[in-house]
């Protein structure tokens, strides 16, 4: 099952169990509320945890690769040029920037919405997010490279499958340098 579709089954499972709670209990709702917010600090903790492991190890390989083309232009994807350390970096940084968005919209929808069910289920769902987390496989499960933890990874896959993944072969780079270099003359 593809991670889209089975984010969602987790997400209508865990809503199910979420209707068992009784949120109304002002004791039940305190202890919601200590939950995500612990399970938000271990998500920012591992992120954190990912971001030192990967600074430490300082990779300083040279990793080329030609971003996917975006469907809304008809320019060709452009070329990219980085270390695997600073790409792990920036990839943990997505991964940062995506906990505290979900912590903002948390907030919005629990405090000036009311609504208290999402709580529980992002709970669950940001700690599933970790270890769906491909710099955290690498760097803190230490799993290899390989597969689909090859660098650069692959855009996430929508629902119905369609992955958009950076091209790494040489005959791609080679155009895409010859594009550089010919914009340049």
């Amino acid at each position: 099952m593809n991670a889209p579709l089975q984010n969602l089954a987790i997400s209508l499972g865990v809503m199910q169990v979420a209707r068992k709670i009784p949120f109304d209990d002002p004791q039940v709702l305190y202890y919601v509320r200590i939950g995500y917010v612990l399970s938000q600090v271990i998500v920012l903790a591992v992120y954190y945890f990912t971001s030192r492991k990967i600074k430490q190890k300082n990779d300083q390989t040279i990793l080329k690769y030609v971003e996917p083309q975006n469907a809304m232009t008809q320019e060709p994807g452009q070329l990219v040029t980085t270390t695997v350390c600073d790409y792990d970096l920036s990839e943990t940084s997505k991964l940062v920037r995506s906990a505290y968005t979900s912590i903002a919209m948390m907030a919005f929808l629990h405090i000036y919405l009311k609504y208290t069910q999402p709580l529980f289920v992002q709970a669950i769902m940001g700690l599933k997010g970790i270890y769906e987390a491909k710099t955290v496989k690498i760097h803190v499960f230490g799993q290899t490279a390989d597969g689909d933890l090859k660098r650069p990874f692959k855009g996430a896959a929508g629902m119905f499958g369609a992955a958009s993944a950076p091209q790494t072969d040489k005959a791609a780079i080679d155009e895409a340098e010859k594009r550089i270099g010919s914009k340049e003359d």
